[in-house]
């Protein structure tokens, strides 16, 4: 005798344990409960799959949180290292001399407003500082002078940026306080 069993036989012994009913009523019986069982199966699998279903969407959202984070860092790092590029062009452009060849002097102001235009696509912004009241969080002081009252910023000696609301580099300023 085989030890698989045939899965009518479940069928008959509970037919069998029954009271004695009619043929059609105890089938009946056996159809419901296999029914419910069923049913009970199907609400099981349906809330899996909801589960499954809802973590795949944390984890699709929680990775493109990720890689936004990392393009960002990445952004952030590149507008950093091109900061002393503009500074380089900002002091070119103010200490040019008059007699420069108004072709060249137009170019160089062109190159220069197009890397602040890019930079500031990105994101980048100045931080104003003259005449502002002195902020350790937006300005680096590197020089004092006395004064009356609060601290307050009476020179900038290299710009400051913000990228995204975030300061990336302090304004180094001389305070009045």
């Amino acid at each position: 005798m085989s030890d698989v069993s045939d899965p009518g036989d479940d069928a008959v012994d509970r037919v069998e344990d029954m009271e004695v009913l009619d043929p059609e009523t105890a089938a009946a019986q056996i159809v419901e409960g296999d029914l419910v069982a069923l049913l009970g199966e199907r609400d099981e699998m349906r809330s899996l799959a909801q589960q499954i279903q809802a973590d795949f969407e944390n984890y699709r959202k929680q990775a493109m949180r990720r890689e936004a984070a990392i393009v960002e860092r990445a952004s952030e790092a590149l507008v950093e290292k091109l900061l002393p590029v503009l500074d380089s062009f900002e002091s070119a452009v103010t200490q040019m001399p008059e007699t420069t060849d108004p072709g060249v002097r137009k170019g160089v102001e062109l190159v220069f407003a197009q890397l602040v235009s890019a930079l500031e696509g990105a994101g980048l912004e100045r931080i104003e500082a003259d005449g502002q009241p002195f902020d350790p969080n937006e300005h680096e002081a590197v020089m004092h002078e006395d004064g009356d009252g609060e601290p307050v910023v009476s020179a900038t000696m290299r710009t400051g940026y913000r990228l995204k609301g975030r300061v990336v580099r302090p304004s180094m300023v001389k305070v009045t306080k």
